[in-house]
């Protein structure tokens, strides 16, 4: 298993340890289970950049045909 040194600011080691303490096994496990989460969070792939085209097209085609008169006089005879 491949090994490496990182270098952290107190206060994020005093975290880290916290967090192990409380959350996981060992040091180990918590370093190796919070760097796979941050890297899985950091690899998302952005399915679409602008929701808003598509909010807008959908709005588009539910929109009525205003060629003719929805209201027209003819179709409210009884």
């Amino acid at each position: 298993m491949p090994t490496f040194e990182l270098n952290l600011s107190d206060d994020v080691y005093a975290e880290f340890q916290q967090l192990a303490d409380s959350e996981f096994v060992s040091e180990e496990q918590a370093a190796e289970e919070l760097i796979s989460s941050g890297i899985e969070a950091y690899n998302i792939t952005v399915v679409d950049e602008d929701p808003h085209d598509e909010m807008l097209d959908g709005a588009e085609n539910n929109m009525f045909d205003t060629a003719q008169d929805p209201g027209s006089i003819e179709d409210d005879r009884l």
